[in-house]
């Protein structure tokens, strides 16, 4: 008789049924070794008793069902709770979470950065042009052909793609487009024939306008607090435009036409809300707002430039830094407005408006040392006054809406 029973898979010759597959895991420890002591155990047993072989197989085969049971519930109750430990999900969700997703407030404070930055460079490129190049209508369209080209080479490299547009989508954006474009040629023309921070001082009456508009042309309620607010902006402007050193009759009159119509230009984007997404529908309005402002500086400053425009910027500040300040400068008017309506995207209404008063703040504060422009006390105290009337403003309707919003989801 063998001295042992058990060898391998077979027991005196009888072949046994195989072994249960292992589970390779960190926390499932109960292995094959568990089972083969078991029927080890058995074997010796068979031996001592001297069990016929089919005796055998009898005798071994129920232990092993129950054991390969054991195993089994074993198994399947330690793994799951392994797989459901909070630990090791943690440290799965902690691997697929990026520094983005981690930092989400280091990311909008960046978006913040660069809309401020990008501003105030573009300010400050814009009114050194129109020092030594002084045609706001056609250095309005070098603005935005700069913005078309770069969003024509961005849908070129999918970044991002671009979306389809049809007759009835195109009926929609052209008021919008049109109103842009009449707003951008006016704030330019305010830009170049007086102060950076007088232009920004009048166009701060941008929420009196919108409020006005609302009110009397689409038919809303505007309350009360918020034309309250709007009266410091009103006594402020005219504080500053009184004693205002650089003041002149078509700076501050183009600045109250952009003002209209970029008011005009909220109310017909309104109507034209639709499913694209913000760089596409900025691509596309600048697009047409492009084809707007070519005709208009063709026929008011096509003969002057041809004639000493480009002779004089030339023979000031040489070729290569005409065309690279132009170049530049239109490069940072898209970048900016892609930014604000990206950061827009990114906070909600109230901040943003913050947001938009701040950068003001800055445009003109930046403006005034760069340029060194002399400005007096009233004109100081009166931009002060106005821009905290903004804020007010701003902080108010930003409430109003978000009081909306919830009214609706509920």
């Amino acid at each position: 008789m063998e001295s042992r029973m058990l060898s391998g898979a077979t027991i005196r010759g009888v072949a046994l049924p195989p072994k249960p597959e292992t589970r390779v895991s960190g926390v499932c420890d109960f292995t094959a070794s568990s089972l083969n002591a078991k029927i080890e155990g058995i074997g010796h047993l068979a031996m001592r008793r001297q069990i016929t072989p089919p005796a055998v197989l009898l005798a071994t085969l129920k232990p092993i069902a129950a054991a390969s049971s054991e195993i089994r519930n074993r198994k399947i109750t330690t793994c799951f709770a392994a797989d459901s430990s909070p630990a090791e999900s943690s440290d799965s969700a902690g691997a697929k979470v990026g520094f983005l997703q981690k930092y989400p407030a280091l990311v909008t404070g960046f978006f913040f950065f660069m809309w401020y930055f990008l501003n105030v460079i573009f300010n400050i490129i814009n009114k050194k042009i129109y020092n030594y190049f002084p045609y706001p209508y056609f250095v309005s369209a070098i603005h935005l052909f700069v913005g078309v080209v770069y969003c024509l080479i961005s849908w070129a490299f999918g970044l991002p793609k671009r979306a389809p547009i049809d007759s009835n989508l195109l009926k929609l954006l052209i008021p919008v487009a049109v109103c842009h474009a009449i707003g951008h040629i006016t704030s330019n023309v305010s830009f170049a024939a007086v102060a950076v921070s007088f232009t920004h001082t009048i166009k701060a009456l941008e929420p009196f306008f919108n409020a006005a508009a609302s009110q009397f042309v689409l038919g809303q309620q505007i309350p009360f607090t918020l034309w309250l607010s709007l009266a410091p902006v009103v006594i402020g402007v005219s504080m500053a435009s009184l004693t205002e050193l650089s003041f002149n009759w078509t700076g501050f009159i183009s600045a109250m036409i952009s003002n209209i119509s970029f008011t005009y230009r909220s109310i017909y984007s309104k109507k034209a809300m639709t499913d694209l997404d913000s760089t596409n529908l900025y691509a596309y309005i600048s697009i047409i707002a492009l084809i707007v402002c070519i005709p208009p500086a063709a026929i008011v400053e096509g003969p002057q430039l041809l004639k000493v425009g480009f002779n004089d910027a030339i023979a000031k500040v040489g070729l290569k830094k005409f065309v690279t300040d132009l170049l530049l400068v239109g490069l940072f008017y898209h970048l900016y407005n892609q930014l604000a309506t990206n950061t827009l995207e990114r906070v909600a209404p109230l901040t943003h408006a913050v947001g938009n008063v701040l950068k003001r703040v800055f445009v003109i504060g930046f403006s005034i040392i760069i340029f060194g422009n002399k400005i007096s006390l009233q004109t100081g105290i009166g931009t002060c006054i106005a821009i905290a009337g903004v804020a007010m403003y701003s902080l108010i309707k930003a409430k109003i809406e978000e009081e909306k919003r919830q009214l609706k989801s509920t």
